[in-house]
């Protein structure tokens, strides 16, 4: 078992390693939304290589904005700096906040979501703009709001940027995204996800005098028969079907005798390009109308769907993944949100690429040391390629 080691002790480890960064901001206690100085570590790499340093925070967010060059294109490495709660710490063979090296794995919350892409992304940066100068613009967009609600974060800086006029071409963002190996998938599209809080109004009442009450339960329950067995869309050639899944289901008073006075329903849409934020809502609005249900409902959209088609950042991505990996990538459009939902209707060819996301928001969470430097050849190449 190794604590976070530098170049006194290992050749992998020196100042300027992916390894040795990603430790630094491993040690950085940022639980969501708190940055914990990791935006200010990168901008100290960052600033000596020439890139304009800018912080668009919001609510209590930071969001370090840093730009090198000038002109098109336009590349924006996206990624996030806070992190989920690590859980009880007794589970956890070692400090969640203390980088550990154990069999060339490197432990730590964060280590693979994503503070890994970000070390990486900066290290690749650096040794791109020792080689030669751009061709173009490079911009870095980090935020510590990813994990959290994500309303003052990526969201909140597009925005603020779009205003300024400015729209990327291309946007990598550095979430683990491989399944099995290093580079044997990279996301191109997410799935959009909305939600709604129902509470089913009824009246509360004695059990012995149903006529006297009105049960929401009952109600409640042939509309979300209908609800569960309803066809949204069938999905296409890059997403499966649209999804509708319960959540949450609560009612009563806590009394066995007591016909309650609502139900609260929770639930939520992972819902590809053949559908609609809007189409959706307004489905369940009629199922639940033609039930005859006197209710409220509370949406909320986190994201709408997006999906990256052929172009250049794709096959640069590819190219470069099977030059440093010999692996040629599956493109991958499941799993849950990310930033990329913020970056690709802002006008960007965006895509997904880290390391492998087995352990992310587990006990124990880690990456492969040895996949650290390959990561960060795959981010190089693909910069050399289009800027």
């Amino acid at each position: 078992m190794k604590p976070r080691i530098g170049n006194r002790e290992s050749g992998i480890g020196d100042s300027d390693s992916v390894l040795d960064l990603t430790q630094r901001l491993i040690e950085r206690r940022s639980l969501t939304p708190d940055d914990a100085g990791c935006c200010e570590l990168i901008a100290q790499r960052l600033q000596p290589l020439g890139f304009t340093i800018e912080y668009l925070n919001a609510g209590g967010v930071t969001n370090l904005w840093a730009t090198l060059g000038s002109g098109g294109p336009l590349m924006i490495l996206a990624g996030h700096t806070d992190v989920v709660p690590p859980g009880p710490r007794e589970q956890w063979a070692t400090d969640p906040f203390v980088p550990t090296i154990r069999d060339g794995v490197l432990y730590g919350r964060g280590a693979a979501d994503m503070k890994s892409g970000l070390a990486a992304m900066v290290c690749a940066t650096e040794r791109l703009v020792a080689r030669r100068p751009l061709k173009g613009t490079l911009a870095y967009l980090i935020t510590s709001d990813e994990e959290g609600a994500a309303r003052h974060g990526t969201r909140h800086a597009v925005e603020v940027l779009r205003q300024r006029g400015i729209r990327p071409d291309y946007a990598i963002v550095g979430e683990a995204t491989a399944a099995h190996r290093l580079g044997d998938r990279i996301t191109i599209g997410r799935r959009g996800s909305l939600g709604c809080n129902l509470r089913v109004l009824g009246r509360q009442g004695h059990v012995a005098y149903p006529d006297k009450a009105d049960n929401p339960i009952h109600r409640l329950a042939p509309a979300l028969a209908e609800l569960c067995a309803t066809h949204w869309d069938a999905g296409n050639a890059h997403f499966p079907p649209t999804s509708f899944q319960v959540s949450n289901l609560h009612s009563g008073t806590g009394a066995n005798n007591v016909i309650p006075g609502h139900a609260d329903l929770v639930f939520n849409f992972r819902f590809c390009t053949e559908s609609t934020a809007e189409g959706l809502k307004a489905r369940v609005t009629e199922i639940l109308d033609r039930h005859g249900l006197r209710y409220e409902a509370d949406w909320w959209l986190s994201g709408e769907p997006f999906l990256t088609g052929n172009g250049a950042l794709i096959e640069a991505a590819q190219a470069s993944i099977q030059e440093v990996t010999g692996l040629t990538p599956s493109l991958f459009t499941g799993g849950g949100t990310s930033d990329a939902r913020f970056l690709a209707p802002w006008g960007a060819q965006t895509v997904e690429i880290g390391p492998v996301n087995d352990s992310i928001h587990k006990v124990n969470e880690h990456v492969n040391v040895a996949d650290l430097p390959r990561l960060s050849a795959i981010y190089e190449r693909i910069l050399d390629r289009l800027l």
